[in-house]
């Protein structure tokens, strides 16, 4: 049977002002004050994550910079293949919004543990559970691509969550109940026809 292991980052903290706002597809720059106090979790990845192994990205600077670090901190820089069906969710006409304003515009309850419901969907951009109609068949080409192999992927909260409701068969509303730190790791796997979930939100202080 052949076996596909993908090794899922979300990308590093993003810098404080972008954090103040929904950002989703925009191209945000990282936090340079946490890349550097956090020199030590890129040497854990540097070593915990497989070698050799194919290596994915988005289109969206923050997973590049994130592999970058990565690759700094010791693992044998690899090429990059990018992949922009693995981008943040498009937030449309909500991008740039302060968190406060969200509320108000919504034309349906928000998600008990998200800003808005998986199925609303943004003037201008697109839903939740559309992001997740783009993400698996991605995921399933990635699978094709590089059957066989160890693939790690630098993506972001919202892609990662929708590679697992697609690995799990979830909807919208409960691929949102995943929280998905920065810097975490998640396992899935593919046997055969079949997906398995290895492990979600690892990071050096859960192996431990």
């Amino acid at each position: 049977m052949i076996i596909t292991r993908f090794f899922l980052i979300r990308h590093a903290l993003v810098e404080a002002t972008a954090r103040a706002r929904f950002y989703g597809s925009m191209d945000v720059p990282l936090c340079e004050a946490a890349l550097v106090e956090e020199v030590a979790l890129y040497r854990w990845w540097a070593a915990r994550l497989p070698r050799p192994a194919r290596w994915v990205v988005s289109n969206l600077g923050r997973t590049r910079g994130t592999a970058a670090a990565i690759f700094a901190a010791g693992y044998p820089e690899a090429p990059l293949f990018v992949e922009p069906d693995f981008a943040e969710q498009h937030l449309g006409d909500w991008q740039g919004l302060e968190h406060a304003a969200l509320p108000a515009l919504l034309s349906a309850p928000a998600h008990p543990f998200w800003p808005h419901a998986g199925e609303e969907k943004p003037p201008g951009g697109e839903s939740f559970a559309e992001m997740q109609a783009r993400v698996g068949p991605a995921l399933e080409a990635a699978c094709e691509r590089f059957a066989g192999e160890d693939v790690v992927v630098v993506a972001h909260g919202g892609s990662i969550r929708a590679m697992l409701a697609h690995a799990m068969g979830l909807s919208a509303h409960q691929a949102l109940t995943f929280s998905i730190r920065n810097l975490s790791l998640t396992r899935i796997e593919k046997h055969g026809p079949d997906w398995r979930v290895q492990s979600v939100n690892e990071d050096p202080w859960a192996a431990d």
